[in-house]
């Protein structure tokens, strides 16, 4: 059976248009297809994702030598084009006349033989005029063309963080990372696990934060490592192990995770708490918990228990139960971006505020499970003070908590003066991680 790559590539783009989520469509493609060489994987992440990527600086090359802008485009055209002008720009090893030659042969065959020399043609102009294109002066114009960044979104960054953090932040938001894992603490020899991940071919750089966090690169399916399927390691990131260091669990506490798939917080409490104890492990749908149940098989573990609950809805069960209640709620995930680049396009300030809504919903529940003198750890992937700071100060000033500082559990070189105060707010670029808000909170 021949597969045609760029096909592949325009089917996965198209079904992000309507609304999936990208690293979903994505690996449920390379899944199906999971006997391509792996140059041809690689090939097809890239453009996917660096289309996605680049979305907003490829609609401002493409509506400059287009006669028809880009949102009055037929979906089928408008990606093969987008998709089309991202290896331009951004592929030097693919050979221009073959992105321009591969993106005819594509919308014929999808059936657009009469827009075949507008593709051709338009493609052509953007080879011919690639190294003339002037982006606009004004500064926030600018760095949202040339970053590919909502323009509101610069300017409230510019306004919150300035302009040299702005900076790091939408550099970060391009650049590929390597996937981040954690070595479980818990009947894991670590240097014999290492060798075996080097000999599959991992490389393996050390996090300066946390001695179990690294970086791993070079392999071709992580499904496929040998230490993967022993549970030797958790694909989990930096800023999310933090969540547990910052939970700081004993053996006996009895942990409330509200939201917690795909459960990579819950094991990591649990195995700090090395095996013993308890945490339940909750999320909105038997889908959600599934991904839990299925790391709890190949994890072997034995202090985690999923649950089917809508942390939106109020459970008198567990009232005053918890030790510590974990609320990592829904969020905009604007510290993510880099790894889910469609968000950016589909955030607004609107849907920010219906996103606090949501979580002070959450967090009002989640205040009645913590037991006196008990501590809610509350997080979020995103840099929005909305729905970090801000959400934080409302909660203190409506239910008995206080913020406690996090130093004592925090990795030295995080330590400022916010996490005194008893909160973190990870920035990409400034850190080496995702942006992501972290706040413990103590019951009175």
């Amino acid at each position: 059976m021949t597969i045609n790559s760029r096909e592949l590539i325009l089917a996965i783009l198209l079904e992000i248009e309507k609304g999936e989520n990208s690293h979903i469509v994505l690996r449920e493609t390379l899944s199906k297809y999971q006997f391509l060489p792996k140059i041809e994987r690689s090939f097809i992440t890239r453009v996917v994702n660096g289309t996605l990527e680049r979305e907003i600086f490829i609609d401002y090359v493409i509506n400059k030598y287009s006669n028809i802008k880009v949102e009055k485009m037929k979906p089928v055209i408008r990606e093969i084009l987008r998709s089309g002008t991202y290896q331009i720009y951004f592929m030097d090893k693919v050979p221009e006349s073959a992105v321009c030659n591969e993106a005819v042969k594509l919308a014929q065959r999808k059936g657009f033989y009469n827009l075949k020399s507008f593709v051709n043609g338009l493609l052509r102009t953007i080879v011919r005029e690639k190294d003339k294109l002037e982006l606009p002066k004004d500064r926030s114009s600018y760095l949202s063309i040339h970053y590919s960044m909502p323009i509101y979104l610069v300017d409230r960054w510019l306004e919150e963080y300035g302009e040299e953090k702005t900076k790091l932040m939408l550099q970060a938001f391009l650049k590929d990372r390597n996937t981040s894992i954690r070595f479980r603490s818990k009947d894991v020899a670590l240097e014999k696990t290492i060798r075996e991940m080097e000999k599959d071919g991992v490389k393996l750089e050390k996090s300066k934060y946390l001695d179990y966090c690294y970086e791993i690169s070079g392999y071709d399916n992580i499904v496929a490592l040998k230490s993967f399927q022993k549970g030797n390691f958790v694909v989990q990131d930096l800023s999310s192990m933090l969540v547990a260091e910052i939970a700081n669990p004993k053996k006996t506490d009895y942990v409330i995770d509200l939201c917690a798939a795909p459960g990579g917080k819950s094991f990591h409490i649990g195995d700090k708490m090395e095996g013993f104890g308890t945490v339940e492990s909750r999320d909105v749908s038997e889908y959600k918990i599934n991904f839990i149940k299925d790391n709890m098989s190949r994890l072997n573990s034995i202090n985690v228990f999923p649950k089917v609950f809508d942390a939106t809805l109020y459970d008198e069960s567990i009232k005053g139960k918890g030790d510590i209640v974990i609320a990592d709620v829904p969020c905009s995930g604007l510290g993510v971006i880099n790894k889910k680049p469609e968000i950016k396009n589909r955030i607004s300030k609107e849907k920010i505020q219906q996103l606090v809504i949501l979580q002070r919903n959450i967090l009002t529940n989640a205040s009645k499970y913590v037991k006196e003198g008990g501590c809610l750890v509350y997080s979020t992937c995103t840099i929005a003070k909305e729905e970090n700071q801000d959400n934080v100060a409302w909660f203190t000033q409506n239910y008995p908590f206080e913020l406690e500082s996090i130093d004592d559990v925090l990795p030295e070189a995080l330590r400022n003066e916010d996490s005194k105060k008893g909160y973190i707010q990870l920035l990409p670029g400034v850190n080496e991680c995702d942006g992501f808000f972290i706040a413990k909170l103590r019951r009175k």
